[in-house]
């Protein structure tokens, strides 16, 4: 493949007057109303003659401009003579010069440079971007699409490339537009993207993107704490509490059972945790109660399951060596820049081990609790979205290169589908046998049109849709017509009228499909999980004190936090 940068440095000259024959403000037109006030700091990559940094500094930003082509730069310096303007020597993907600087930048412009990066090369350039932006900041890329140039070394970009790469760093599209070519050329056109870095203004977005992306690792400990955080602050952040002003307190069995969920898979598929493991051999908290729970499913290690005295045995005992291994290892060394230690866990003197055991809270409890920060616990819950995708692909970066390590070549598809949280087609399975129950009984009923359905036409739909939010637990799990749920209803969410209007016709699926199913497990696993993951639940007392009224007042509670912290599209 030819060299790009030795392209440029052959025809600097030629190039100069032909990007210049294009107005800054035209081209860029695009993107203004999106560029930080004056004096924001941007970092201007491939930026050629300085046609972009001069419109951005006559703006009144200052502009960082990294050009690799030495002859650019010259021609630049010479027609851009502005102070504002810095001019470094520097390519994509190290960027080494630009981040000896120590500089953090407002916004980062990428005007057609992206098709010069080799498809290999563009997740480290990616990552080294991203940590050169300030929290909230922004990135601007252009992709060009058109006929194929080898002489100019350019490869084939696509926007899902960008949005892969914006999901697996923390960070989210905010505006994509296709414009045509601004140099008139035949078959050229363009798509202009702007990402963002979500920020909450506590601190606590890039605390959590410091951790994932640029802290020492010598296992995936951290990135999977922070996995199992991100999980029960999304979906089980009923059993925490406020232990003061400034820490929530978690229940250390829930943060074990998440860890044995997340690490069961990975083990079985022996994907490497450090560099030194096979399977489950040199993880300090695989005993012989892990090994011999190989019979249970991962899917099974939830809120308000119940197991017999042989598997509560060995649940108990893997349940305690997580928390151990929880405490010593990655909540120890997980700590703030300036030091000391972000996680504090305080584990509580074990009790025997219940005969039959039920994963209640009262029984996570039992085993102590974690101790994180509030703003950190408040961004997991509110950007879990953005937060657990780029935990993820950190966790699966770390095992892929324990396994070359090791001289290993990894199964294509392996790490995704351990990785996977669930199965939502498997997790349905206990409401749709009690669908079929009802349905075989003479009666049950779509919740959102009110038509019966028959045993052979009914769907078990997401009430709040999987893709944003995967909770599959038994009250988020509702029958429904399979055209609505294809049609109308999609990945968006319910909104207020439709939730309210479809509020009995809810209730009454609760009552008959779980809370009085002759499977008494059932309906407790449904109070358990509602309690869990519902907001406000967990202070309203025992399970006699809770109505269904309560458990709808809290999807209303939750259909108001996924509408406003992720902008989910509404169904009404």
């Amino acid at each position: 493949m030819p060299n790009a940068v030795d392209w440029y440095e052959a025809n600097a000259g030629d190039l100069a007057p032909r990007y210049l024959s294009v107005a800054g403000e035209d081209v860029n037109a695009w993107l203004c109303d999106l560029l930080p006030a004056s004096p924001g700091l941007v970092l201007d990559v491939g930026a050629g003659v300085g046609r972009d940094a001069a419109w951005l500094a006559s703006r009144g930003l200052q502009v960082v401009a990294v050009e690799p082509a030495k002859a650019m730069r010259e021609e630049g310096r010479r027609r851009h003579p502005d102070a504002a303007i810095q001019w470094v020597g520097d390519a994509m993907p190290d960027l080494a010069q630009v981040l000896r600087l120590g500089l953090s930048f407002d916004f980062i412009l990428l005007n057609a440079v992206w098709m010069h990066v080799a498809p290999a090369d563009r997740p480290r350039a990616f990552r080294k971007l991203v940590t050169l932006l300030k929290p909230g900041g922004r990135m601007a890329i252009t992709l060009r699409h058109g006929p194929h140039e080898p002489a100019r070394g350019d490869h084939p970009v696509s926007q899902d490339e960008i949005e892969i790469l914006a999901r697996d760093h923390g960070a989210f599209l905010e505006r994509s537009l296709a414009t045509p070519d601004h140099l008139g050329r035949a078959g050229i056109s363009w798509t202009n993207l702007i990402l963002r870095l979500p920020d909450d203004g506590t601190g606590a977005l890039p605390l959590l993107r410091h951790i994932i992306l640029n802290d020492d690792k010598s296992s995936t400990y951290k990135p999977a704490l922070l996995r199992v955080l991100c999980r029960i602050a999304s979906s089980a952040g009923g059993l925490a509490r406020a232990h003061d002003d400034e820490r929530v307190a978690v229940p250390l069995g829930l943060v074990a059972l998440y860890w044995l969920r997340l690490f069961k898979p990975l083990l079985a598929s022996d994907l490497p945790q450090s560099p030194g493991n096979r399977g489950y051999e040199q993880l300090g908290f695989v005993t012989h109660g892990l090994r011999a729970l190989e019979a249970v499913s991962h899917h099974d290690l939830r809120i308000g399951m119940r197991f017999g005295s042989e598997v509560s045995a060995a649940l108990h005992e893997a349940l305690r060596a997580a928390c151990r291994t929880i405490i010593a290892m990655p909540a120890r060394y997980m700590t703030y820049p300036g030091g000391g230690a972000i996680l504090v866990g305080q584990r509580q003197a074990s009790r025997g081990r219940p005969e039959v055991m039920t994963l209640d809270a009262a029984y996570l409890q039992s085993f102590g609790e974690l101790f994180v920060p509030a703003h950190i616990w408040r961004a997991l819950q509110r950007f879990q979205v953005w937060i657990e995708p780029a935990l993820i692909a950190e966790w699966s970066r770390l095992m892929a290169f324990y396994a070359g390590r090791q001289g290993r070549t990894l199964a294509p598809g392996a790490i995704e589908a351990a990785t996977a949280w669930s199965e939502p087609g498997r997790d349905v399975a206990a409401a749709r046998e009690q669908a079929l129950r009802l349905a075989q009984a003479g009666g049950v009923h779509c919740v959102w049109s009110g038509r019966l359905l028959s045993a052979d036409r009914l769907d078990i739909d997401h009430c709040f849709p999987w893709s944003a939010w995967p909770c599959d637990d038994l009250w988020n799990l509702l029958p429904s017509d399979p055209r609505i749920n294809r049609e109308k209803k999609r990945d968006r969410l319910p909104g207020d009228g439709l939730l309210r209007a479809a509020q009995e016709r809810i209730q009454d699926w609760w009552s008959r499909a779980y809370v009085a199913s002759p499977n008494l497990l059932i309906g407790d696993r449904f109070h358990q999980e509602a309690v869990a993951s519902l907001p406000g639940l967990a202070a309203n007392g025992p399970r006699q004190a809770r109505s269904l009224d309560e458990v709808f007042d809290g999807v209303m509670v939750q259909q108001l936090r996924l509408r406003h912290d992720q902008q989910i599209p509404l169904w009404t």
